[in-house]
């Protein structure tokens, strides 16, 4: 039978507060029962939608502060406290891009980066788009960009398309959902 890995949290210190992140330090003990120190980023979580209008996937381009450049991604944002992703996940749409989804479905979700960071990725499917006011948030400038499925595919081979839940939205589509 398998042993449970599980660490059990010892102490535990919010080391840092933001608005869109805390950093808590943890000491726990490991299965093994050695202590160690576990740093954490605790995230509200995103969503991120792949809004498609016949072949064509909508994108945002914007530049990222984190990585120092302009980055070519799924619309996607932070949730809001207390906000479920299916409703975040419409009201980020229509912020970022102007389009409100007639279908929104949730197709899958995962961890940014789980060995340092909670932050979890809702990602859903957009179809039946009906143009709306773009919404943007003070903090935000983004342009809007329809990019063919096929060009997608190719910017993501070429590593024009970096950020990851774009990828995986984008190949998620390709590979899962051919029949929209």
């Amino acid at each position: 039978m398998e042993k449970k890995l599980r660490e059990d949290t010892i102490t535990s210190e919010t080391v840092y507060s933001g608005n869109l992140v805390d950093v808590v330090e943890d000491t726990v003990r490991l299965p093994n029962g050695r202590l160690t120190v576990r740093e954490t980023v605790k995230h509200r979580g995103v969503v991120a939608m792949i809004p498609v209008i016949d072949e064509e996937v909508i994108m945002v381009r914007q530049f990222r502060h984190a990585c120092g450049k302009t980055l070519l991604e799924l619309p996607a944002g932070t949730l809001h406290p207390g906000e479920s992703p299916d409703e975040g996940a419409r009201r980020e749409l229509v912020e970022e891009t102007g389009y409100v989804p007639g279908r929104l479905k949730r197709i899958l979700h995962f961890y940014v980066s789980p060995g340092h960071c909670s932050e979890q990725v809702y990602l859903y499917l957009a179809t039946d788009l009906s143009p709306a006011l773009q919404n943007l948030e003070a903090d935000e400038v983004i342009h809007v960009v329809k990019v063919d499925v096929a060009t997608a595919l190719h910017l993501i081979e070429r590593n024009e398309i970096e950020d990851a839940k774009s990828i995986a939205g984008i190949l998620y589509l390709t590979k899962f959902l051919r029949d929209l």
